[in-house]
């Protein structure tokens, strides 16, 4: 406990010897006596502290692997584990995996999350490997009619 406006914060005494120095001490909001013991004060975690630029620059740098599977008779690409950022959009993988496959600009594709349902074109590709991602990768599949869902 603080006696009010006789002790500062930082220092603190045990309850039976704090009557006694606040009788015999007359000190200004903020100071210290000379013979109060040094206070430990341990500098919060990272977790406490907000992000800096650095660490928002670091995890902005973070890719994910995105595993592609082609279903039915779609083609299948040659290189089936690619790494995009996070931020990318189902959208712009669609249009990647046209540009890949040389698709005409009319035809369809389908990608789906787990065998089970389509992402929204506008859904974040790091959103969808925080919540269906598995041993560190998305697995998409990709088709040119509809197979899922």
């Amino acid at each position: 406990m603080l006696a009010a406006g006789t002790i500062g914060p930082a220092y603190l005494l045990p309850n039976a010897k704090m009557a006694e120095a606040a009788k015999n001490l007359e000190l200004s909001p903020g100071e210290v006596p000379a013979d109060a013991p040094e206070a430990t004060v341990e500098p919060p975690t990272s977790a406490a502290l907000s992000p800096t630029t650095e660490e928002t620059v670091s995890e902005t740098k973070k890719k994910i692997s995105v595993l592609l599977k082609a279903v039915g008779d779609t083609p299948i690409m040659k290189t089936k584990k690619w790494t995009i950022e996070p931020s990318r959009r189902i959208q712009w993988l669609m249009d990647f995996i046209k540009k890949f496959l040389k698709l005409e600009p009319s035809e369809q594709l389908f990608i789906y999350v787990n065998q089970s349902f389509a992402p929204s074109p506008d859904q974040e590709v790091g959103t969808l490997f925080e919540c269906f991602g598995s041993d560190g990768k998305l697995i998409l599949h990709y088709c040119k009619s509809q197979a899922w869902g």
